[in-house]
């Protein structure tokens, strides 16, 4: 049995994951800038550029994971690319509100076609005696994203412009989609026909089995959009906005320097093994950031973050196209992605409103106590039955 992991192909769809995702995070930070400072907008509007691009790639990708079925992998990520780079085009045409807020809306969709495709695609390159290690790797190009596509866009936007901005973020887009067009994808895909039916056909475009692990990443997405979405500000109300660009920077080293093991150890010893310590360090990272008064504990508490947050993600991710059949991992990875967004995007509404309302120092506690009480939330949705899940696993590659 083939159990090659660093194939030319699995090292292409990383580097894909890895532009297209650098184009995600670089626009988050910079965006509302562009709007308030270039465009005039309204700060109250700044959240709805956001938002508007999460739930069009929330609703399309079920119906991604469907296309795939119905259509072939290949045909619906070649759609997928050119939807996404000709958005990250049209940036440099919008000067008003409206219009901006119309092309996050195809950008959305773009970005929920691309990364359900790109995840299917990867999990049917990875050897299943290997899944956990290479989602894990797989995961890390996001990860890695994360640090340096804030660190970026605000270098471009302080220092060169809009323009020059907007630049570098569809030069990234042009390389991830290069990458993405030399991976050797099948000619032929496995597609299941079904029967036309009248409606939505809420199996074709929901995988049950991966229901109860989403909503463990849905229930997690929802902490972590304190993270990703409020770090930075409360950085500022504590007084340290001069180290709060090197909180991602330091979340994604200790998420590199892990990764060779935590992946590993889940294929070796199960999801179980690493999950529930992960909770626990994404715990005390959040503990210690409610409590941050020196840079030293504040980028600790990233240290500890990362290494907890960067392994529950990909382990919840693998989980997913584990217990799905082969032929349904495209509406798994669907189904996995579009709960965990709508974990951050709800999160970030309810959160922003508490976080101003009782301070983000209180908020991090909280959150803290709120991701204990996930391990409840892990052990009865999937880790009571993780090891009945790692055997079926090995029975479908028999």
């Amino acid at each position: 049995m083939q159990t090659r992991l660093w194939t030319k192909d699995f090292i292409l769809v990383c580097a894909t994951n890895l532009f297209l995702f650098l184009n995600y995070y670089y626009l988050l930070v910079t965006l509302p800038i562009y709007l308030i400072q270039e465009m005039n907008g309204p700060k109250s509007q700044v959240g709805l550029v956001i938002t508007v691009f999460f739930i069009s790639a929330i609703l399309i990708r079920p119906f991604a994971g469907q296309w795939i079925m119905s259509y072939g992998i290949k045909k619906i990520f070649f759609i997928a690319l050119a939807i996404y780079l000709a958005s990250s085009f049209m940036y440099f045409f919008t000067t008003t509100l409206s219009s901006l807020l119309i092309l996050r809306l195809i950008h959305g969709v773009g970005f929920g076609m691309v990364t359900t495709t790109a995840g299917t695609i990867v999990a049917n390159l990875i050897p299943d005696s290997r899944k956990g290690e290479g989602m894990g790797y797989f995961g890390l190009t996001m990860n890695i994203s994360m640090a340096l596509g804030p660190f970026l866009g605000l270098i471009a936007m302080y220092n060169w412009g809009a323009t020059i901005m907007f630049a570098v973020s569809a030069a990234s887009v042009m390389i991830g989609t290069i990458t993405g067009l030399l991976i050797s994808l099948p000619k032929k895909d496995i597609k299941v026909e079904r029967p036309v039916k009248k409606g939505i056909d809420l199996h074709s475009v929901f995988e049950i089995s991966a229901l109860k692990i989403s909503i463990v990443a849905l229930f997690f997405g929802f902490i972590y959009s304190s993270i990703v979405s409020f770090v930075s500000v409360y950085a500022e109300e504590i007084h340290l906005s001069h180290v709060a660009s090197y909180f991602f920077i330091v979340y994604a080293v200790v998420l590199i320097l892990s990764r060779p093991f935590t992946g590993r150890w889940f294929d070796q010893y199960g999801a179980n093994f690493i999950i529930y310590p992960a909770i626990l360090l994404f715990a005390a990272g959040l503990y210690l950031l409610s409590s941050a008064a020196s840079a030293f504990i504040f980028l600790l508490a990233a240290a500890f973050v990362g290494l907890g947050w960067g392994t529950i993600f990909p382990s919840a991710q693998t989980i997913a196209i584990q217990v799905a059949r082969p032929e349904r991992r495209g509406v798994a990875t669907a189904t996995f992605l579009s709960l965990f967004d709508t974990g951050i995007g709800i999160g970030s509404l309810i959160i922003g409103y508490v976080g101003a309302g009782i301070g983000y120092s209180s908020l991090y506690f909280y959150c803290s106590i709120f991701t204990i009480l996930g391990i409840g939330v892990y052990y009865l949705l999937h880790g009571r039955i993780s090891q009945e899940v790692k055997n079926f696993s090995k029975e479908k590659t028999v």
